[in-house]
């Protein structure tokens, strides 16, 4: 046994279970670095404070967040986001790294620089497996970052949400007999609004109020929810801990930091399908391809099922309704003494102007005056077209005729 596990052992601890567990390990596995490195991880190439885990890069984002990295955020333990990105890219391009947990623990920061890095990580989720981590705060900024990634997992103390944003001004008085003059543009009285009175804290408010817009939309997007739903969901600016968070959908579940990068370092949790573009017709393909899509991602969307017995249906009833109108079409021409020309036009499938062209015929085969026909139809028009045949334009009144006639009737 190892001096070191021997040491650790005969010590009483006032330590957290995890936390002595995590330090046993250490001890026992003094004398291996391999094993220790897969414990604790290894600082990944090209990053500041990433560390990698069995495949799994680790990045902390602690403290407030700031944009610019400097000595106050050295000093005070704030992150840059400015060094986010950096570190975020270098594991995404990292051959090594398949999948990545966001370790966040922090009441948030600055709104400058938090979109820019909110947009990256999401736009990274199809690129690796991204998931965002919070056992301590993760809270306004910090939630925005967390809310970008592929799954939110925290602890049950986890301190989530206040979703919203806060401007605090601090006025100092001037010294005694010092007077100071504050002289703006014309064009620009609300570039100086006096937060004194309630017209100039309202003037501030507008531009608080959209950068809110922005924060809440975001979080709508990233966690795929109703726009209106998450001021509710984050009790309206404040914070949920824990299985509260999940229940009210701003975390997806419960778990433990060691537990995700297990998760992550699976084979099964990094075999990710890429995104797939679907193309309907021969024009959309062509225009994907010359767009530079990859042939792999392409999919030929299925062709739409055909209820055949329901067209069939349908045109039956169609079929069935115009047979029914030109039977009583033709019926509604029938006269006394023509009745075997009646039928055999509803025999014949004749429609109900040939049943008329018919009878006009056999009218005047048997006499009957066409000047007869025509009063029987009054209304109807007996102009004849220039230039037309007479007895043609007469055919073609007669039937006109004894339709009208049998509609009237």
């Amino acid at each position: 046994m190892h001096r070191a596990f021997e040491l650790a052992a005969s010590r009483p601890w006032l330590m957290l279970p995890d936390a002595l567990d995590n330090l046993m390990a250490i001890a026992d596995r003094q004398g291996d670095p391999e094993a220790l490195e897969a414990r604790l991880g290894k600082p990944l190439d090209n990053t500041r404070t990433v560390t990698l885990r069995d495949g799994v890069a680790v990045i902390p984002i602690t403290g407030p967040i700031m944009r610019y990295a400097n000595l106050f955020t050295r000093i005070s333990g704030a992150t840059s986001t400015q060094e986010l990105a950096t570190d975020l890219q270098s594991a995404l391009d990292d051959p090594k790294v398949r999948g990545i947990v966001l370790n966040i623990d922090s009441p948030g920061g600055e709104a400058n620089g938090i979109n820019e890095l909110s947009e990256m990580i999401y736009a990274a989720r199809s690129k690796k497996p991204i998931k965002a981590y919070g056992g301590g705060s993760m809270a306004s900024g910090a939630y925005w970052l967390a809310s970008a990634a592929d799954e939110v997992v925290i602890d049950d103390t986890a301190l989530v949400g206040s979703i919203g944003v806060v401007v605090e001004v601090v006025t100092r008085e001037a010294a005694a007999g010092e007077k100071r003059y504050t002289i703006t543009s014309s064009n620009a009285p609300n570039k100086r609004p006096d937060i004194g009175t309630d017209a100039g804290r309202a003037e501030i408010a507008k531009t608080i109020d959209a950068l809110s817009d922005v924060f809440v939309a975001k979080v709508a997007r990233n966690l795929g929810v109703n726009v209106a739903d998450v001021p509710g969901m984050g009790d309206h600016g404040g914070l949920k801990v824990g299985a509260a968070a999940v229940e009210s959908g701003l975390a997806h579940r419960l778990g433990s930091l060691e537990s995700l990068i297990t998760e992550l370092a699976s084979p099964a949790a990094n075999q990710r399908k890429p995104s797939m573009t679907i193309v309907r017709t021969t024009a959309e393909l062509q225009a994907a391809i010359a767009a530079g899509t990859d042939p792999q991602t392409l999919q030929i969307a299925a062709a739409e099922q055909v209820d055949v017995e329901a067209i069939k249906a349908e045109a039956s009833a169609t079929a069935t309704q115009a047979e029914r109108a030109r039977i009583n079409g033709i019926n509604a021409l029938a006269a006394k003494g023509f009745e075997q020309e009646i039928t055999t036009a509803i025999e014949n499938g004749s429609s109900v102007e040939a049943a008329a062209l018919t009878l006009f015929k056999a009218a005047t085969d048997r006499g009957i005056n066409l000047a007869g026909i025509k009063a029987d139809a009054a209304g109807t028009t007996t102009a004849t077209p220039p230039g037309s045949d007479q007895a043609t334009v007469e055919r073609k009144t007669a039937v006109s005729a004894i339709v009208a006639g049998a509609t009237r009737r």
